[in-house]
């Protein structure tokens, strides 16, 4: 055998199973901490990760501090106070219910659990990377369906007809997003009945609803309501977006209750912590501030397009708390002159997208920032 070095990490990946030999890591984009020493604090302009820039609820706050005295202590292993709200919340029996560190963790538990060698996973070009990743960490062999196309009214959108076509008799789980990342296209949720009512009872459909809480289109309102008439329709959402409580890391996945008990037993003890489960309870009952949120994303959302536009810029329609934006050229070197003038977006290279940035909605004063290094950026490269 050959001798190991610390250093040697193809030696070390020949050890691993096979499905993680090939998987490259999660990349979360560029070194925000590494960034940040270089500016005064407050001072960087970080749209680059899709965080609330209006923080989370006070009473959030307050139930963190209050629970953070109990450090010492493991927190709820079933988290029954939050579970138990989030059933109130949602209208669904609390044994539907799976907490998890993010919803990056039970997306990737359900591909665990219900995906494996020989067996295919269903997602779309242009879909958040983790469902690649959890087919892959699972063996499975991942089935792309190709997008909208650039001319679409949804440019790069979930495509729902190739999705059901790609589906085959190995396919045992979808994965799609609405609104989706890192388009921010999205679909009514009549089409997702019609889209489900054509899947085999046999594969599992997981619609991940991470910005759910900044949708404004009527149309779109949550998969949740679904659940009843579809027993394989698996709903994630999470904390980390509209509640600003990304630095928490809760999520939470809602199903029949039969798929969450198989789910839960993977799911790692202690799996979320005493004060995030406190805090997102708290924020979970603060419905006026997730209001307040929507409103004030929806209004910058709207200004931001329109003055990317005004700058003969292709804005993709957008009902997360993001756009994005085709410079019609290599996006690096304009991604390297915003992050040199202190404001960081997204690049989307790693999304096949090397022509895009994907640019949160800050506050105001942050997208007033990001319009001025932009303009310094596109001057400078004409």
């Amino acid at each position: 055998m050959t001798r190991l070095s610390a250093q040697d990490e193809a030696a070390y990946a020949a050890l691993a199973q096979p499905g993680v030999r090939g998987l490259c890591a999660y990349d979360p984009g560029l070194d925000l901490v590494a960034l940040r020493r270089g500016w005064p604090a407050g001072e960087l302009v970080e749209l680059g990760s899709n965080e609330n820039s209006l923080g989370p609820s006070p009473a959030a706050l307050a139930a963190f501090a209050a629970a953070a005295g109990d450090l010492h202590r493991y927190p709820d292993p079933l988290g029954g106070t939050l579970r138990g709200a989030l059933a109130a919340h949602h209208g669904v029996a609390r044994a539907g219910i799976v907490l998890g560190n993010g919803s990056h963790e039970l997306l990737m538990q359900l591909a665990q659990v219900f995906a494996g060698p020989g067996q295919e996973v269903v997602a779309s070009r242009f879909g958040f990377a983790v469902y690649a990743l959890a087919a892959q960490a699972a063996g499975a062999t991942l089935r792309q369906a190709e997008a909208l196309p650039v001319a679409a009214a949804m440019p790069r959108g979930h495509d729902l007809d190739a999705l059901a076509a790609a589906i085959g008799p190995e396919t045992r789980l979808v994965y799609l997003a609405n609104p989706n990342n890192p388009t921010g296209t999205w679909f009514g949720t009549g089409a997702l009945a019609d889209f489900l009512a054509r899947v085999p009872p046999r594969v599992l459909v997981v619609v991940d609803e991470a910005y759910l809480e900044y949708v404004t289109d009527p149309a779109l309102r949550s998969a949740v309501e679904l659940l009843p008439e579809f027993p394989n329709l698996v709903v994630t959402r999470t904390f980390s977006k509209a509640y600003g409580l990304a630095g928490l890391r809760v999520g939470y996945l809602l199903a029949a209750p039969g798929l969450a008990a198989v789910m839960e037993r993977v799911r790692e003890s202690f799996n979320v912590n005493g004060p995030g489960l406190a805090a997102c309870a708290a924020a979970l009952a603060d419905q006026a501030h997730v209001a307040r949120v929507r409103a004030s994303n929806a209004g910058e959302r709207e200004a931001l397009a329109d003055a990317l536009r005004a700058r003969a810029l292709a804005v993709t329609p957008s009902q997360g708390n993001f756009l994005l934006v085709d410079f019609g050229r290599d996006a690096a070197p304009l991604a390297g002159a915003l992050v040199a003038a202190g404001v960081v977006p997204r690049p989307m290279a790693g999304y096949g997208l090397p022509t895009c940035l994907r640019l949160s909605v800050g506050r105001r004063d942050e997208n007033r920032r990001l319009l001025q290094a932009l303009d310094a950026a596109l001057g400078g490269s004409r």
